[in-house]
C-alpha cells in the first residue's frame, strides 16, 4: 500500500462508503452532491471510475448484480478503512486552495471594462453568496438537532464562515468601501 497513490477523490469515495455503507457509483454521486460537493468540486465521472481502481487495490469490495442492470455495489474493506483512518489522522500540510472564477476575473479586471465589469461581478457574487448562506442555514435548521449529523455540522459551520467572509468582501467592493474591510481586519 505504501507505493499506491490515493487522491482526494479516493478519500472522498472511501469516506462516503464509510459513512453510508455499501454504495453504487450513483449513490456516491448523489451523496457527494448533498454534502462535500458544496465545497469540494471534481468531475463526478471520477465517482464511476475511482471505485473500480480502489477495488483493484483491495480497498473496496465489489459486488455485481447477477441480473438486470448488473449494478455495481462497493463496500469498504478493512484495508480501505485503515487507509481512510490513516489519512484522517495524518497532518495536512497543504495550504487552503480556493478555485474561484470570480476571484480570477477580479484579478484580470483591468483587461476588460473595470468600471462596469467589477460592480456587476460584485453584485452577482453578493447574490450567489447570500443564496449559499441561505442554503447552509436551512441545512443547519434541518439537521442541527440530529445527533447523527453532528460530526459533519462542523464542516457546515466552516462553510458559513467562508461564505460570510466572501459576502463581506464583495459587499465592500460593491459599496466602494474596501477601507472599512481593511480597518475591521486591523482591529481583530
Amino acid at each position: 500500500m505504501s507505493d499506491v497513490r490515493l487522491s482526494a477523490t479516493s478519500y472522498v469515495v472511501l469516506g462516503m462508503i464509510a459513512l453510508r455503507g455499501p454504495s453504487t457509483p450513483y449513490d456516491l454521486k448523489r451523496a457527494v452532491g448533498h454534502s462535500v460537493g458544496y465545497f469540494w468540486h471534481f468531475p463526478h465521472a471520477q465517482l464511476y471510475s475511482e471505485p473500480d481502481r480502489l477495488a483493484a487495490l483491495g480497498l473496496l469490495e465489489l459486488a455485481v448484480e447477477d441480473r438486470g442492470r448488473r449494478r455495481k455495489t462497493y463496500s469498504l474493506t478493512d484495508t480501505g478503512r485503515a487507509a481512510l483512518q490513516n489519512w484522517l489522522a495524518s497532518p495536512t500540510d497543504e495550504h487552503f486552495e480556493m478555485r474561484d472564477i470570480a476571484e480570477l476575473k477580479l484579478f484580470f479586471n483591468e483587461a476588460g471594462d473595470p468600471e462596469n465589469d467589477v460592480p456587476a461581478l460584485a453584485r452577482d457574487q453578493i447574490k450567489q453568496h447570500e443564496a449559499r448562506i441561505a442554503a447552509y442555514e436551512e441545512m443547519v435548521e434541518r439537521f442541527g438537532d440530529d445527533a447523527n449529523a453532528q460530526p459533519r455540522m462542523i464542516t457546515l459551520e466552516l462553510g458559513l464562515e467562508m461564505e460570510h467572509a466572501a459576502l463581506r468582501f464583495w459587499t465592500a467592493l460593491a459599496d466602494d468601501d474596501l477601507d472599512r474591510l481593511r480597518a475591521a481586519r486591523r482591529t481583530r
